[in-house]
């Protein structure tokens, strides 16, 4: 496939760094991070397309079926799996809801695996083995925009009547022509020319944060700005479930230790329990009345008495 990089933005000369490679460390990592600065601006401008991805990844997610996948190759395939792979202990959501596949598969997590975001029908094949339907969500991710592993995986969705959303850092990229929602984030020419890893991958990791953040607060995993459903699958998580329950209900230590211990740890139930004055059985059943929203659970119980 022929391209001419020099219309990508990605892969264009930064004229404030041309003369990096003479200067001190200092004023490299001063360079650096004026560019970064950049970043946040150029997301900014995007908020009203990201904000449409999340009440599509909303919809999908409130459906038992439906799943949120990332696809992406190198930088932003691993970016998609690492998002994917921090919502389960952040937000308790099952293990397969959120996901993220990569060209090259799991060795390209963390080895150069460059040729395979080159074959198109890997997208698609990659879908096929964890079932993608149209009950699901494709999120598309490549800096370039013109990714063909990234190009495969949505040409499938789209055929197979899913809902997809692209990622790029260039405008009027090819991946954007095959997204319901298309988010283009242009943040200039690289520090270092063509390494997306940079700026790119940092705009891609800010806008990854807000899809599955944004979801999860509107899908009831969070209590006011407490991540209610964190897995306390260690000591300094348990710590942290002991410290949000007291802190919310305004409890003792002891109190909030004690609750938590019946019930295993589920900050959630615990903050039912104490703030809706129920006992276990009555919290878990407002809590499944309200699709997991506390506020809600809270609603339902103060009109039942």
């Amino acid at each position: 496939m022929e391209i001419n990089f020099s219309k990508l933005t990605t892969e264009q000369i930064n004229e404030n760094t041309s003369q990096i490679d003479k200067l001190e460390t200092l004023e490299i990592v001063k360079l650096i991070n004026e560019e970064d600065k950049k970043v946040a601006f150029a997301v900014e401008k995007e908020l009203s397309q990201v904000a449409k991805a999340v009440d599509i990844i909303v919809e999908k997610l409130e459906n038992k079926q439906g799943r949120l996948i990332y696809a992406g190759a190198g930088t932003s395939g691993r970016l998609g799996v690492l998002d994917a792979s921090e919502c389960p202990p952040t937000f308790n959501t099952p293990k397969n809801k959120i996901l993220g596949i990569i060209a090259g598969g799991d060795y390209a997590l963390r080895n150069a695996v460059e040729y395979s975001e080159d074959i198109e029908k890997s997208g698609k094949v990659d879908l096929k083995k964890i079932n993608f339907s149209n009950n699901d969500v494709l999120v598309g991710i490549a800096s370039s925009g013109r990714t063909p592993y990234v190009i495969g995986a949505l040409k499938y969705a789209l055929e197979v009547g899913a809902k997809t959303i692209s990622i790029s850092c260039n405008k009027n990229s090819k991946i954007s022509k095959y997204s319901d929602i298309p988010i283009e984030v242009i943040v200039g020419p690289e520090v270092i020319t063509g390494s997306t890893r940079m700026k790119a991958g940092t705009a891609q990791k800010m806008i990854l944060n807000m899809l599955t953040t944004a979801a999860m607060v509107k899908l009831g995993k969070t209590y006011k700005n407490y991540m209610i459903d964190v897995q306390p699958t260690n000591n300094k998580l348990k710590l942290r479930a002991v410290n949000m329950l007291k802190e919310i209900a305004e409890i003792s230590e002891e109190k909030a230790k004690e609750t938590l211990e019946t019930t295993n740890y589920n900050v959630k139930l615990s903050l039912v329990m104490i703030k809706g004055n129920v006992e276990k059985e009555k919290a878990e059943e407002s809590l499944e009345k309200s699709c997991g929203r506390v506020s809600k659970a809270l609603e339902i119980l103060t009109y039942e008495k």
